[in-house]
């Protein structure tokens, strides 16, 4: 059985409920107050922490695609210009910090590039993610495994031999892996959730399950096969502007995710049978009662 990871006093792992993270990503459109708005989404819909997403502009935009125009909610503008648009300053995560912490709820973000770990330092989030994109990126991997704190690894678009490769670079104290398929929206399909089993049975570590599928209900079955954690992007509208927003849930619909999710871990118990006490009138009226055969 895989031990537990502690995520700022919250452990993550059989047997406790399912960590559940608000992923603003860059929701947010580059703006502090939105950004404000959804970690409110998060803290009244019962969340467990909240998660955006730290690039460093400089090494995470490919040269050929710095000079793209494209259509943005700034104009027509470059790739690079917009990128720089969506990625909050040192002051603003600054920001973002404080009203965590006056919110009492956990915040961490994915990491793209080595310089991101970096920035991260300077907070103390209870733990740091690699996206899926990075999972191959011996260089991050190191770098996130000496930051000196837990580790999400996320799992998408990715083999099992780069799954195993990763942990054997990554090791298991900490490691917490998130089963995904990356594409935006995800056909259910391609949701694969019996993966949360493959995963739990060969790596001895919590395995959760970060959705990109429209609706709440295949999330909410992750739970039921044994998803540790769950994560989903969340929005104020999807129709806003922006590569995420389909994919993402909005308020109303984060809150029943959360009801949905503490609900479905009541019903599933222990696995023991036992006659509860609420059965008795029923089984004293009922159970035909034979003699004992000789």
């Amino acid at each position: 059985m895989s031990k537990s990871v502690d995520l700022a006093g919250r452990l993550v792992g059989c047997g406790h409920p399912a960590y559940i993270i608000a992923e603003i990503g860059i929701n947010h459109n580059g703006s502090l107050e939105t950004a404000r708005r959804l970690i409110d989404v998060a803290v009244e819909s019962g969340c467990d922490a909240v998660k955006f997403q730290k690039r460093d502009i400089q090494h995470c935009v490919p040269l050929e695609m710095k000079d793209t125009m494209r259509e943005t909610p700034w104009g027509y503008c470059s790739y690079l210009e917009y990128r720089k648009r969506v990625e909050f300053s040192r002051e603003e995560y600054e920001a973002i910090d404080r009203y965590c912490r006056e919110k009492q709820i956990p915040w961490f973000a994915s990491c793209w590039d080595l310089p991101s770990i970096d920035f991260l330092a300077h907070f103390e989030p209870p733990c740091i993610k690699i996206p899926s994109a990075a999972l191959t990126d011996h260089r991050l991997l190191q770098a996130a495994r000496d930051f000196g704190r837990p580790v999400i690894l996320s799992t998408g678009m990715s083999t099992m031999e780069e799954i195993r490769a990763a942990v054997e670079w990554l090791g298991v104290d900490g490691l917490l892996l998130a089963h995904c398929t990356s594409t935006y929206p995800c056909p259910l399909e391609e949701l694969n959730l019996r993966m949360i089993n493959t995963l739990s049975r060969e790596f001895a570590c919590p395995v959760g399950y970060s959705g990109h599928e429209t609706g709440l209900a295949t999330t909410i079955v992750s739970v039921a096969l044994g998803a540790a954690f769950v994560e989903r992007h969340v929005t104020l509208d999807r129709a806003m502007w922006g590569s995420d927003q389909a994919a993402s849930v909005e308020p109303g619909g984060l809150r029943r995710l959360v009801k949905d999710i503490r609900a479905v871990e009541r019903a599933l118990g222990d696995g023991v049978k036992r006659v509860y006490e609420s059965e008795i009138v029923a089984r004293n009226r009922l159970r035909l009662v034979s003699d004992p055969p000789r």
